[in-house]
């Protein structure tokens, strides 16, 4: 009888084309060739006449593929767990929950804590019912925004917050410093518990909302009847696949992605944009960017007053991007190596045919920054020289302080995200989006309900809300390589990472190197990003940003209220830890856009030819089609 093996994660092939492996033919298993320990390898051959004794029919034998009812059960799991893994979370409670009930001085801790809250808050509903402006007996973190009404200073809803804080402190003390938990553990137990109260919290109800029940009654519950026609529109533009509100006036090609060039080169994995020329001469040197490819390329190309290639064009670049596809299952095969090869090297081989074998400087943003990375290491490892310098935006090189993305990045869950990926070859968006909006929960999932549904407000759409309603896939086998190679195993940083056979270090990169890290990057921390102070013997010149992982990063030069911090080191110099370099780093007021060009053209040569046309027919790079291509477009 024929069996089809399922796909094993580790047998996963790397073929250019992506195909998936043919199903191999195998034999039902006799009785002595199951592989069980004791059975005869080579069992005697039967006589004759036991031959004839044997019915003219036998059932067959149907062996359960464990593996592929595993890979199932996962995958249907996963619709309803937001692809966390449900062994994760209990390994991670039933650890905290034995070493806390086995610690007696901690639960007198919180018990002592519980009592002392409470007494807090008696005392301030006394205070507060003699003088209502009395100060609170405890104030929200930074940044938390919900309780800034004026309203949650009035009885009752001052005790709703009051309470609500007191409880979140509480939470906080009973899921945090319990002895003999894991570091793994330790940072799931506290995060979930948070996730789990905000649902409770006062301000996302509405009978316990200042705010609302005033607007409530000012409009007449109109408020509760547009809420509900923009939770009917959701719900209609969710099942119909449509996207958000608003995003129909940034029209790609016309609002954002609007630079003016061309597709010169394009692959199965890729589209190289080349964008024309803005003045009469350009840098010798030309710049690649490398976004990554968990976002589509055009972050880097949104309005003209915050696009990153724009800005580049008109200070007297040529710029290439790369545009990436968006992969299916056809591609479920391709790994890191894969967008190392037909991505980065491609890229470098079409610029050098059409700006004649100049240097480039480089630039990752992201997960992009990540595959420079490899690719600049296994380049200086071969003495190649193609890069006249290397720019990281956002974009890790050590994995051991990831932020809270590492909060799930263990065996169980690597496993189970594999058995959800494995159904149809690719991480998919939602589940993407459903990760990153957990991390961030009080900005990207509360706050949009209170202001939706219990406000009623129509829902207001920029340019970047709408470039992040535009997902993409992760390859199966890519993703499980990032998973497991890069923030399991950190091998791109300890020097355990292959490319074609033989491992890269990124201390072989000469190259100078510039490196951005934004203050509140949940994806990439700052202070993991500055680690390339350690992992490079180059010279490093360091940005830190204002704001988050996509706004500090396009965070344009008319904008004035923005600031940064810039430092340079010399190659081999020593190392400054980053807690003494924020102390000592200067402050500048604007955007750091400005600084990384003149940091360019300081790194180029004196030379200023005319622009090159367009693609190089002549050597196999015509010109393919105006920007933004092909790709971009694909769903």
């Amino acid at each position: 009888m024929v069996t089809t093996r399922s796909p094993d994660r580790d047998d996963l092939r790397t073929a250019k084309g992506g195909a998936r492996s043919p199903p191999r033919l195998e034999a039902a298993p006799g009785p002595h060739q199951d592989g069980e320990d004791g059975a005869v390898p080579n069992p005697p051959a039967r006589s004759r006449a036991t031959a004839r004794r044997s019915p003219a029919y036998s059932f067959p034998y149907l062996p359960i593929r464990g593996e592929l009812i595993d890979h199932l059960v996962h995958a249907w799991q996963s619709r309803f767990t937001l692809s966390v893994s449900p062994a994760t979370l209990a390994l991670a409670f039933a650890d905290w929950a034995m070493h806390l009930s086995n610690a007696p001085g901690k639960q007198a801790e919180i018990a002592d804590k519980a009592i002392r809250k409470l007494n807090r808050l008696l005392v301030y509903t006394a205070m507060s019912a003699l003088d209502p402006d009395c100060p609170p007996c405890i104030e929200p973190l930074p940044g938390d925004q919900r309780f800034r009404d004026e309203g949650w200073q009035t009885f009752p809803f001052n005790l709703y917050a009051q309470s609500f804080l007191l409880m979140q402190q509480l939470v906080h003390k009973s899921t945090t410093d319990i002895p003999g938990v894991s570091r793994t553990h330790a940072r799931i137990v506290p995060f979930v518990a948070r996730q789990w109260l905000d649902v409770f919290a006062p301000s996302n109800h509405p009978m316990t909302n200042p705010e609302i029940l005033r607007l409530a009654v000012t409009s007449q519950g109109m408020n509760f009847v547009r809420g509900a026609e923009n939770w009917t529109q959701d719900v209609l533009r969710y099942l119909a696949g449509r996207p958000a509100p608003g995003a129909e006036q940034y029209q790609i090609g016309r609002d954002v992605a609007a630079t003016p060039g061309q597709i010169i080169a394009r692959n199965e994995l890729m589209e190289l944009i080349q964008y024309g020329p803005t003045t009469a001469t350009v840098v010798a040197e030309p710049v690649l960017i490398v976004p990554a490819w968990i976002m589509k390329y055009y972050i880097l190309d949104l309005s003209p007053e915050n696009s990153l290639v724009r800005h580049l064009v008109n200070s007297g670049f040529t710029v290439f991007v790369i545009s990436w596809r968006n992969p299916g299952p056809e591609l479920r095969d391709y790994g890191l190596d894969a967008y190392r090869r037909l991505g980065v090297m491609a890229a470098l081989e079409a610029i050098g045919a059409v700006c004649g074998g100049k240097r480039v400087h480089a630039c990752g943003y992201c997960l992009g920054g990540t595959l420079l990375a490899m690719a600049a290491a296994a380049m200086a490892r071969d003495n190649e020289e193609r890069l006249a310098s290397v720019t990281l935006l956002a974009a890790q090189t050590d994995f051991t302080e990831a932020g809270e993305l590492m909060l799930f990045i263990n065996e169980s869950q690597i496993a189970y995200l594999e058995d959800t990926m494995w159904e149809c070859g690719y991480l998919d968006t939602p589940q993407m989006a459903g990760a990153f909006q957990m991390l961030r929960s009080n900005d990207l999932i509360w706050s949009r309900l209170v202001r939706q549904y219990l406000r009623g407000d129509e829902p207001v759409t920029t340019d970047l809300m709408a470039w992040n309603a535009d997902g993409t896939r992760l390859p199966y086998r890519m993703h499980s390589e990032y998973m497991r190679r890069l923030l399991l195993g950190n091998d791109l940083a300890e020097g355990r990472f292959h490319v074609e056979g033989r491992p890269i270090a990124l201390t072989d990169i000469r190259a100078p190197i510039f490196a951005v890290g934004t203050v509140r990057d949940h994806v990439a921390p700052w202070k993991s990003v500055y680690k390339i102070h350690l992992l490079s013997d180059t010279a490093v010149t360091f940005v830190l940003a204002e704001h988050g992982h996509n706004t500090g990063i396009i965070a344009g030069p008319d904008n004035p209220k923005t600031h940064f911090r810039l430092t340079e080191r010399e190659a081999d110099a020593r190392y400054t830890d980053p807690d003494t370099w924020i102390a000592t780093a200067p402050l500048r007021s604007g955007s750091w856009w400005p600084a990384w060009t003149d940091w360019l053209i300081r790194r180029s040569s004196s030379k200023r030819p005319a622009p090159p046309t367009f693609g190089e027919p002549e050597r196999g790079y015509p010109p393919l089609g105006p920007a933004p291509g092909r790709y971009v477009l694909e769903p």
